[in-house]
């Protein structure tokens, strides 16, 4: 170093300032070289750390996986807080037909207050769900399987006929723990403190809640179940707060109070001031009309049926109402599944000139004042219908539109606005309709009976087209039974044949489903989802820090 600076004092100022500058040149390269050396062999990796805040518009009603229903904020806290039985089991076994299924558990699991997870809690959950007494929604999917303890990680379900979809039902049912609630007569199972202070198995555990004077929820503090049977989550604090309604949430969402939230519509999107990502999520679930034939006489004619079929604009709908937010349907299964025959729908194109003379033929003819008559042995009848329409903004958008069509072919059509409640009571259960605009939700496979099957025509059963064909009765239960893929596809296309052609219903759309998050979110996958909870199926994998690692 000494005979370096020697050397430099020997050199003239305009020589030192060019050796400075190629010593400088040499360093800054030395480091670029070094940046560029680290960049090629590390690559960015999630890693523990933050807090993301998750927004919900509602309120808790029971976060109990045996008895919450169809209220999406207790299906959200459960998706968060309980694991199903298929992330808690390490291996599944069934029998050829299968009919017997052996599920062992992981090792060693433990609830989120650090009891034992075992067999127990299986049987458990599955005794109380099959207790009429307890009124559990999953009371008919889990009737007449017979629960048996093998050891205490290993669980016996056996079936009385196979069902080809049961699988599906070991990834959706999600465990109780049987130390909480054993202990608990059923009828006071949603009386129980713990509904709203669980201790579960999932990802996440609850710490706190923060309630107002009047009783609203406004928050649950969540942070990551050591105990978790799967990966632990990469985000440490998962905060959930509660809104009362979509203003209150979008305005929390652009004052950064919270960094996701869903179920939104494309005006909603209009609304958000600050960045953001949108994910457009595919559900299996489509909104149709239904029709009620013993109420109408116009809607017993196959005719009539077929021209009010061919007079809805799909397109026009999804594009106007939904603003392409979603997909036409012409079916029971929607075209973003597996099973989808199109080649059977050609002859569902809209078309009011193939409506009018549809009806022509059929002996209607258009009066005075627009609207179509035929003459029967009863007298006179007019084409007048009504339909029972939920208070929803799209699905009253949807009817509107709907309505000035069938007005240029001369139908009338009288929509009749009603509040959720009120079109699950007056008029749903007692099948008190002429047409119905509805939506139905399969789970993630083609399972369409309790839509089709004619033993669902009447309450609880959800046939709303009051649908009864014998030979579809037997392809609805073939589809439960077969195993074999190739077959159960071909039955498929058949059904979808049958309830084409006799035009019960007219199938509209399938709308997405909207999820909002802060851009700094990573590790979030948009796949198909049955209901909005299931957003949160990889919330371990989602991640907000990153670090270099070596490859």
């Amino acid at each position: 170093m000494y005979k370096l600076f020697q050397i430099l004092k020997t050199l003239s100022i305009r020589e030192r300032y060019i050796a400075a500058a190629a010593g400088g040149v040499f360093i800054l390269s030395a480091i670029l070289l070094g940046i560029s050396f680290f960049y090629q062999k590390t690559v960015a990796s999630p890693v523990e750390g933050g807090s993301y805040v998750e927004g919900i518009i509602g309120q808790p009603v029971s976060i109990n996986p045996i008895i919450a229903g169809d209220n999406d904020t207790d299906r959200d806290l459960i998706a968060l807080l309980f694991a199903s039985l298929f992330d808690l089991a390490e291996k599944y076994e069934t029998d050829p037909q299968q009919k017997v299924w052996t599920v062992t558990l992981k090792p060693d699991l433990k609830w989120s207050d650090g009891e034992p997870l075992t067999s127990d809690d299986i049987i458990f959950t599955i005794s109380v769900v099959q207790d009429p007494d307890v009124r559990s929604p999953f009371f008919a999917t889990w009737q007449g399987v017979l629960a048996e303890r093998l050891s205490e990680r290993e669980v016996r379900l056996t079936l009385k006929n196979p069902y080809a979809f049961f699988l599906d039902n070991i990834k959706n049912f999600r465990i109780a723990p049987s130390h909480i609630f054993d202990d608990i007569p059923p009828q006071n199972f949603r009386l129980s403190e713990y509904n709203f202070r669980p201790v579960g198995s999932g990802p996440y555990k609850v710490v706190n809640f923060e309630k107002r004077s009047d009783g609203f929820i406004e928050k649950y503090i969540l942070t990551s179940n050591k105990y978790y049977a799967l990966q632990k989550p990469f985000i440490n604090n998962f905060p959930v707060k509660l809104f009362a309604n979509k203003t209150d949430a979008i305005n929390a969402f652009n004052a950064r109070e919270i960094d996701g939230i869903g179920g939104l519509d494309q005006p909603d999107l209009e609304n958000l001031k600050i960045k953001q990502q949108v994910f457009k999520i595919d559900r299996p679930r489509y909104y149709a009309i239904f029709f009620n034939q013993s109420t109408s006489v116009p809607l017993k004619e196959k005719e009539v049926r077929t021209a009010l079929s061919q007079s809805v604009d799909k397109g026009k709908i999804v594009d106007t109402v939904l603003k392409g937010l979603g997909v036409a349907v012409n079916g029971p299964v929607p075209p973003t599944m597996s099973g989808y025959d199109p080649s059977i729908y050609g002859d569902n194109e809209f078309s009011l000139d193939k409506a009018s003379t549809t009806l022509a033929k059929a002996g209607w003819v258009i009066g005075d004042d627009g609207i179509r008559t035929k003459n029967t042995p009863r007298g006179k009848i007019k084409l007048s219908l009504d339909i029972i329409v939920p208070e929803v903004p799209f699905l009253v958008d949807t009817v509107n539109v709907i309505k000035d069509d069938w007005l240029k072919i001369g139908v009338a059509l009288n929509p009749i606005v009603l509040k959720p409640s009120e079109v699950i009571n007056s008029a749903i259960k007692p099948r008190n309709y002429q047409m119905i605009i509805f939506g139905n939700t399969l789970n993630n496979n083609p399972d369409i009976f309790s839509f089709w099957h004619s033993s669902q025509r009447f309450d609880p059963g959800l046939n709303l087209a009051l649908f009864n064909d014998k030979t579809s009765d037997g392809l609805l239960e073939s589809l439960r039974q077969t195993l074999d893929e190739t077959a159960r596809l071909q039955d498929l296309s058949k059904l979808q044949k049958i309830i084409n052609d006799q035009k019960s219903a007219i199938f509209l759309y399938s709308p997405q489903y909207l999820y909002v998050t802060s851009k700094n979110l990573n590790g979030f996958v948009a796949k198909m989802i049955a209901v909005p909870a299931n957003r949160f199926e990889a919330v371990n994998g989602w991640y907000l820090k990153t670090a270099r690692i070596f490859k």
